[in-house]
């Protein structure tokens, strides 16, 4: 599969989501739903959003956590169905989630139960927001809606809910760049690059980019 070019601007791609039937693909869990948001030179175009049937039935604690019954799941389509629709619209796209090292997980051991491969590379809202914005009490994504003021409807914890407040958090981030340090549409890889940053590098960092 050829690799995104790392130019490709940070405006465009998929942001994503998933809730799940614990935390480690390693330990048997599955995904159990999935959301997502592609933004299009930074304007939410389309949304994905499925429940998926893991073929188990999930634990109480995680029914109370998510919303998400075993009834719900009892109707919905089988994992293999409902990433294989994913694989389509997420296309080539680079993938940006929020604490992305859990959902890249998820999303590789789904892909590998279907045998499939994805072009893009996954950038992480958490990391840059960590980065961007020293002073929030912490990095959770509830806390940076609040502290953003970003448009919510209360729901948390669902996973195209989270995937579009994700998706304005990274907008709202790129919007700040632009204000903060005047740079204007920067590519994807230089989000990556800020996210492995020491905190104490990135005004310099941005100042000498955006000259």
């Amino acid at each position: 599969m050829p690799k995104k070019p790392t130019f490709s601007p940070a405006n465009t791609l998929v942001v994503l989501d998933f809730e799940t039937s614990g935390l480690s693909p390693n330990q048997g869990d599955r995904a159990i739903e999935i959301g997502a948001v592609l933004i299009e030179k930074g304007v939410i175009t389309d949304r994905f959003s499925e429940l998926m049937n893991p073929g188990f039935k999930i634990s109480a604690f995680i029914e109370d956590y998510t919303g998400i019954s075993n009834q719900m799941l009892k109707h919905a389509a089988p994992n293999h169905e409902v990433m294989a629709r994913f694989a389509d619209f997420i296309g080539d796209h680079h993938l940006v989630a929020h604490n992305a090292a859990f959902d890249q997980r998820f999303l590789d051991a789904e892909f590998a139960h279907i045998g499939h491969q994805y072009a893009g590379q996954f950038g992480c809202s958490l990391l840059v927001a960590r980065r961007l914005y020293p002073l929030a009490t912490n990095h959770q994504l509830a806390t940076l809606v609040r502290y953003k003021q970003i448009p919510n409807d209360g729901t948390f914890h669902r996973a195209l809910a989270d995937a579009q407040m994700t998706g304005h958090l990274w907008l709202t981030m790129l919007d700040d760049l632009q204000r903060d340090f005047a740079i204007s549409t920067p590519p994807f890889s230089l989000l990556q690059t800020l996210a492995k940053k020491a905190k104490a590098d990135v005004p310099k960092f941005l100042r000498q980019y955006g000259k």
